[in-house]
């Protein structure tokens, strides 16, 4: 596959899920940014946005009450 074609691909699930990771501890490459912008679609982003953090949600509360009933 030559540059052109992979350039008009859009991004896989598992490279928009490893970007929003990236993203949100803040360690995403300047490389990694301008493909996302240049090959994603902000609509997915979004969603997956929304998705990973009511997961992070969800696992700090599962966490918290885990350590509180473990704790009394």
């Amino acid at each position: 596959m030559n540059d052109r074609q992979a350039d008009d691909k859009p991004l896989s699930f598992r490279e928009m899920l490893g970007s929003i990771f990236a993203a949100a501890i803040g360690v995403q490459s300047e490389t990694k940014r301008e493909r996302d912008f240049r090959r994603g679609s902000a609509p997915h982003y979004i969603v997956m946005g929304i998705a990973a953090t009511i997961l992070f949600v969800v696992v700090v509360n599962t966490g918290v009450k885990l350590v509180l009933a473990l704790a009394t």
